[in-house]
This record gives structure tokens, C-alpha cells and sequence, in this order.
């Protein structure tokens, strides 16, 4: 896709990846949605780029729907919907308390449901148009120290292909992006898990770079986004050897967990 004149729409936009992508696509000559629960968030980034702010909390089936309602209202039919928006909670599942698992599920997971479920049809009736998932490595590997944070984003990934398999042949095309850790607000969140600490000093991006990574492989159509060149080799790891990579997952759990 080229996104120039397109009407793009991006949750969890008012800051981290979400606002930088919402600049990139705006200096690329698109009309750009942003939509975040932080309502000041929002407006500032639409601000800063000529865009339009809405106040989403995706957490909910209703709230989905009428995001999707008020940006087609505000701008008009949406080309390219980046569905961004996530959280990074809980721990071992021993310790982690289904409030939690309930609350990340549908901020990570079910939102892209609800908001797919409202838009995907119109864009189908349209003749076709893009979805973005944000995902993670942790969805192709995992993530050490939060199992819900691990599935969930597990789930994206397997939703984004499910979406592009079934749906490719009526217009839509799906790209699920896969960074490790980048300098953002989630990332504070990831650093509070046992060993956050250590596995964020093994490389953070900032999320301009991620924006950068994200239009390009837009404008190829590209599926998986890896901002990481180092995460297609260590999928590769766990498909051709996946007792050698769980070995070797557990040695670095055992190294981010030792206290030297």
C-alpha cells in the first residue's frame, strides 16, 4: 500500500509506537486517526500532525464499534487500520489472578477482534483495504517472566494470520509487526517483571525506528514486520531445533534471574 492519501487509523496512538507510526504516516501524505484512551495524549499527536483525535478505551465490544463509527464519520472510509494498542501485565500463572488474564486478553487480543468485526465487512464491501496488528517477538518466541503477556500476543500473531489467509482473496491485506524491546511506555511496564531489568539492556529501539520498519514493509505488503533483524533467526531456532531453543530460552531466563 501506498499510504498517500490514505485514511489510516491507529490505536494506542497517542504515544509510544502508536505516535510515531501516526507521524510517519502523516508525513507520508495520509489522513491519520488517532485513537487512544489518553484523551490529551491523542489530541496532542493529531495536533502536531493535522490529524483527527478520538478517545478509545479498546477494552470493550461497544467501544470498538463506535471508534470504528466516529473515524469513518470524521475522515471517511479507513484504508489502513493499525490495531496498536496493548498492555503488559502479570507474571507466572501461578501468581497472576484472572482479573488480570481477563484484562489483557481484551486489550491484547479481543480488541482486534471487535474492531475487525466492525470494520472488516466494510472494507470487504469496499473492495478491499489493510490491517496492521501490532504484535511482538514475544508472539513468534515468548516472554520471559509474563505468560498472559506471551499468549496474548501468541494470539495476535495467529489471529493476524488467520485474517490474512481467509481473507486475502476479497481485498485485505494483513501485516503483524514483531519488535523486541523499544523505548516506550510498555516497555516501563515490561521492566517490572523479574529480569525486565536484564532483557531490556539486551537492545531497545526507538519507536521512529519502528515506524520507519513498519512503512516500508507496508509499501511491499510485506506479512511479518521485524524490526529486529535478529528475531527471523531465532524463529528459525525454534522451528528447526525447538528442544535446542528452549534450552537455551531457559539459560537466559536463568541468567536474567541470577543477581551478578
Amino acid at each position: 500500500m501506498d499510504t498517500n492519501e490514505k485514511r489510516v487509523l491507529v490505536t494506542g496512538g497517542g504515544s509510544g509506537i502508536g505516535a510515531a507510526m501516526c507521524r510517519r504516516f502523516a508525513a507520508d501524505g495520509a489522513t491519520v486517526v488517532v485513537a487512544d484512551m489518553n484523551a490529551e495524549a491523542a489530541q496532542a499527536v493529531a495536533d502536531e500532525i493535522g490529524g483527527v483525535a478520538l478517545t478509545a478505551d479498546v477494552g470493550s465490544a461497544e467501544a470498538n464499534e463506535a471508534m470504528i463509527d466516529e473515524a469513518e464519520a470524521a475522515v471517511g472510509p479507513i484504508d489502513l487500520l493499525v490495531l496498536n494498542a496493548g498492555i503488559a501485565t502479570g507474571t507466572d500463572v501461578t501468581d497472576t489472578t484472572d482479573e488480570t488474564w481477563d484484562t489483557i486478553w481484551r486489550v491484547n487480543v479481543m480488541a482486534h477482534v471487535w474492531a475487525l468485526r466492525a470494520w472488516l465487512p466494510r472494507a470487504i464491501e469496499r473492495g478491499g483495504g489493510y490491517v496492521l496488528h501490532t504484535a511482538s517477538a514475544a508472539g513468534l518466541l515468548t516472554s520471559l517472566g509474563s505468560a498472559p503477556y506471551s499468549v496474548t500476543k501468541h494470539a495476535v500473531v495467529s489471529l493476524a494470520e488467520w485474517v490474512s489467509i481467509t481473507h486475502a482473496d476479497k481485498g485485505i491485506t494483513v501485516s503483524a509487526l514483531c519488535p523486541q524491546f523499544v523505548s516506550t511506555p510498555l516497555l516501563d511496564d515490561l521492566k517490572d517483571i523479574p529480569g525486565g531489568q536484564k532483557l531490556a539492556a539486551l537492545g531497545v529501539k526507538e519507536p521512529a525506528e519502528i515506524a520507519d520498519a513498519v512503512a516500508e514493509a507496508i509499501a511491499e505488503d510485506r506479512f511479518l514486520i521485524l524490526p529486529h533483524p535478529e528475531v527471523e533467526q531465532y524463529e528459525q531456532n525454534r522451528a528447526n531445533d525447538r528442544e535446542r531453543w528452549l534450552g537455551g530460552m531457559r539459560k537466559l531466563q536463568r541468567h536474567i534471574l541470577s543477581e551478578d
